[in-house]
């Protein structure tokens, strides 16, 4: 079992909104402490996020509650209103304002809360909080996921620790923030530095996963300081949140749904970050790569396709693009039928890594997806059905 930090305690319960496990979240600070969060840009955005954007505002916050399995997005001014008494409700279960309360929500698009069994919910949640499991409370986050995402880190030098969770395996691809992630720390960071540090956290982890190029509505990412366990040093605490949150990306990517593979691609010596983001993520996002992956496939064609749709990167040149699968050149170095053919069990293996070097810059970036199945298709094709 993970254990919150220091600082934080939860409540987590089915309220019925899932047939028989949990889907209703509160995690709390013994205070209101700084926060930082990102949210989606999506123009469809859901009222959870509307809220919440406008309560984090201040940076600080008390709370944070997910309901799972109901989004809440395109309710109209009655979804609005619901969210508006979620963090109500539960703000007076902790004796704090309402404005002290981020909401969260996660799942099919159009519907209301079922609010006479959130109401019953909200009233059992107990004063004060006592529970500190980690791990229950990522697993009551979980829709579709087939496994629970957690992580945790310690910042070097100190007492104190990174847990992050995080829910998320279709309709995947970051504009801001991507799923739904919470991070929690016991470090004492002010409001402005954990903002400016989640950012460039989040810009390099969450934001460079991707498993179908669809942008969630209700997509959240917020992470809390309690500061309980005193002062870090910020470059320590940042490396901490990283590896959390890139460690979670992973998670996110691996189980896309009905995926087998984990697809790494990297991308080097590109005029800048944003070339080698931008060129990756038309790799990890074609499906085309993707199959080939999902077939064991070591058809080099089609990343060289990918590249090629970028076409407004005039300074990429074929005659100066390098790709390989893990460490192996198959362009321009091109191989025989057999070493392809041997080539075919990497391609089959549950981590894929696809390195493409443009020969333009000295910029970098990795981003993260997974191979498409008919699994995936079958399961969105039948999704409310």
């Amino acid at each position: 079992m993970i254990s919150l930090p220091s600082g934080f305690h939860s409540h987590v319960a089915n309220i019925g909104i899932k047939d028989d496990t949990d889907d209703f979240v509160v995690v709390a600070a013994d205070r209101p402490v700084p926060t930082a969060a990102v949210f989606t840009k999506s123009r469809f955005a859901g009222a959870s996020v509307t809220l919440s954007r406008a309560h984090v505002a201040d940076g600080t916050s008390r709370a944070v509650v997910v309901i799972s399995k109901n989004s809440n997005v395109a309710t109209g001014q009655q979804g609005i209103d619901d969210a508006a008494e979620v963090a109500a409700s539960v703000a007076e279960r902790l004796d704090d304002d309402a404005a002290s309360v981020l909401v969260t929500s996660t799942g099919v698009i159009g519907r209301r809360y079922p609010m006479e069994r959130v109401r019953a919910g909200i009233a059992a949640v107990p004063n004060p909080l006592t529970q500190t499991d980690a791990t229950r409370a990522a697993r009551g986050m979980m829709t579709t996921d087939t496994v629970v995402k957690l992580s945790e880190a310690t910042v070097d030098g100190s007492a104190a620790r990174v847990v992050g969770m995080a829910k998320g395996v279709g309709m995947i691809e970051p504009d801001m923030a991507t799923h739904i992630s919470l991070l929690f720390t016991d470090a004492d960071v002010s409001s402005s530095v954990l903002d400016a540090v989640f950012r460039r956290v989040v810009d390099r982890t969450f934001n460079c996963v991707s498993i179908d190029t669809d942008t969630s509505t209700s997509d959240s990412s917020i992470v809390m300081a309690s500061g309980a366990a005193g002062a870090v040093d910020l470059d320590a605490f940042e490396s901490a949140l990283y590896d959390v949150c890139l460690d979670l990306t992973k998670q996110i990517a691996r189980d896309g749904e009905g995926a087998n593979s984990l697809i790494e691609v990297r991308v080097d010596e590109a005029l800048d970050t944003a070339q080698a983001k931008r060129v990756a993520k038309a790799i990890v996002n074609s499906p085309l790569v993707k199959t080939a992956v999902h077939g064991g496939d070591p058809n080099w064609g089609r990343v060289a396709m990918a590249i090629g749709k970028c076409s407004d990167d005039t300074d990429i040149d074929q005659e100066r693009v390098v790709i390989r699968f893990g460490t192996t050149e198959v362009y321009p170095r091109l191989l025989d039928d057999r070493a392809l053919a041997d080539l075919s069990s990497y391609m089959k293996s549950d981590h894929v890594v696809i390195h493409v070097t443009l020969s333009t810059g000295g910029a970098d970036a990795t981003v993260y997806g997974c191979d498409l199945s008919d699994t995936y298709v079958r399961f969105n094709a039948d999704y409310t059905t």
